[in-house]
């Protein structure tokens, strides 16, 4: 029993010997930056910053067909997709009821054509009795007061039957311009009424070879927008193609939802292949700077602040601010102010690996693509290596493969 108990201590002593060295070996490679981190190096490229917001491809010229008359729809002449020509019929409205009234308005005209003629005759007879002293001239003032009204039964009757004639001519309802039908919203048999608001039974687009994004830019963004902008653009029709477009129109009306102010931009779209069409959603894209051959840095670098490291307080005492596609400032980048309040210049801190030691860099900031920023100013230089992260284990300096320690 004494020998196994010492074999067992020996067995035991030895391994609290292997787990201190193990954890005294892991505790060293621990304090190596090299080792705790991620890193990747400072370079020079070229840089965009854009702006991105989806839109909703519309035709330039978009017709709502309607009518003045209600009815049943007797005949269609055209369907979805259908080219017409302006004038060119696309249905027709039941005219039983119309035509009716309009032979009554005819008839009524007739009538009153014929009291106007024994009115004229009447105060002739009239006139030439007063000039011979038969009658009085209350008399003739009657005869004369009911030519008048005789001639103003015709012109109101005269107007009915018009009306008439253009409310039943409205029955065949005709195309405003020439286009394709995009849609319809009718069919044979179904009644329209047009009592309170002009229903809708087409609508046609005028010209499909040009077509129009409608999309929104937030606030933040719009200040960077410029009419005759180009625009770079994708639909999920046509996933692998990009498309081109240019800004035509930012309109000056904000809209405003939950504190968020946006403006609607319009771009406009050559569609030659007329492939692209009415409704599709398009992702825009709006390039509005460009930097050659900058300094650049992740946006990861920016972000990142090691556990056991102090920021350096010549930071403007700004809070950090987010950053993205079309910002200014790259994540954890801050803004100095000058003495009204403005933004002057946007900075952050990057970590370098210097001599086997993280230090602090405090670098000035330009525009930003989403995934890396500018580096305008600061003591950083191309090849610099940057800390983006921790590491998931220890990573060989050389290599750049984990390292694995087993016990046995």
């Amino acid at each position: 029993m004494n020998r196994k108990l010492k074999y067992t201590l020996i067995t035991l002593s030895a391994l609290g010997l292997l787990a201190a060295g193990y954890y005294a070996i892991a505790q060293k490679e621990a304090a190596q930056p090299e080792k705790r981190y991620r890193f990747e190096e400072a370079a020079k490229g070229d840089l965009t910053q854009a702006v991105a917001a989806n839109g909703t491809l519309n035709p330039v010229v978009l017709v709502n067909v309607g009518t003045q008359v209600s009815g049943t729809v007797r005949k269609l002449y055209v369907d979805f997709n259908a080219k017409v020509k302006a004038g060119q019929p696309l249905l027709e409205i039941d005219q039983s009821l119309l035509a009716a009234q309009a032979r009554q308005s005819e008839a009524s005209l007739h009538s009153a054509e014929a009291a106007l003629e024994l009115a004229v005759a009447n105060e002739q007879r009239m006139k030439s009795l007063l000039a011979q002293e038969y009658v009085s001239q209350q008399d003739y003032d009657v005869s004369w007061q009911v030519l008048k009204s005789a001639r103003s039964a015709v012109a109101q009757a005269r107007a009915q039957r018009d009306k008439d004639g253009v409310n039943l001519g409205n029955t065949v309802i005709r195309s405003p311009v020439s286009g394709v039908v995009v849609d319809r919203q009718v069919d044979i048999g179904q009644t329209v009424a047009a009592s309170f608001q002009t229903p809708t039974l087409f609508k046609i687009a005028q010209d499909l070879t040009e077509m129009q994004i409608y999309t929104t830019f937030a606030e933040a963004d719009i200040g960077s927008i410029r009419v005759d902008q180009p625009v770079r653009f994708n639909v999920d029709a046509f996933p692998d193609r990009s498309f081109r477009g240019k800004v035509k129109q930012i309109r000056l009306n904000p809209t405003t939802q939950q504190n968020v102010v946006t403006y609607n931009v319009v771009v406009a779209v050559d569609n030659p292949e007329r492939i692209l069409l009415p409704g599709m959603t398009a992702y825009v894209n709006i390039a509005v700077a460009n930097r050659k051959a900058a300094l650049m840095v992740p946006n990861a670098a920016l972000r990142f602040r090691p556990a056991d490291m102090v920021k350096p307080a010549d930071n403007g005492g700004a809070n950090a601010m987010k950053a993205g596609a079309g910002s200014k400032v790259s994540p954890q980048g801050t803004a100095k102010k000058d003495g009204k309040g403005k933004r002057d210049v946007s900075s952050g801190t990057v970590y370098v690996l210097e001599d086997g030691r993280l230090m602090a860099r405090l670098v000035q900031l330009g525009i930003s693509d989403g995934r890396s920023t500018e580096i305008v100013g600061g003591e950083l230089k191309a090849g610099d290596r940057l800390a983006v992260g921790e590491a998931l284990q220890p990573v060989d300096s050389k290599s750049g493969s984990p390292v694995r320690m087993r016990l046995f």
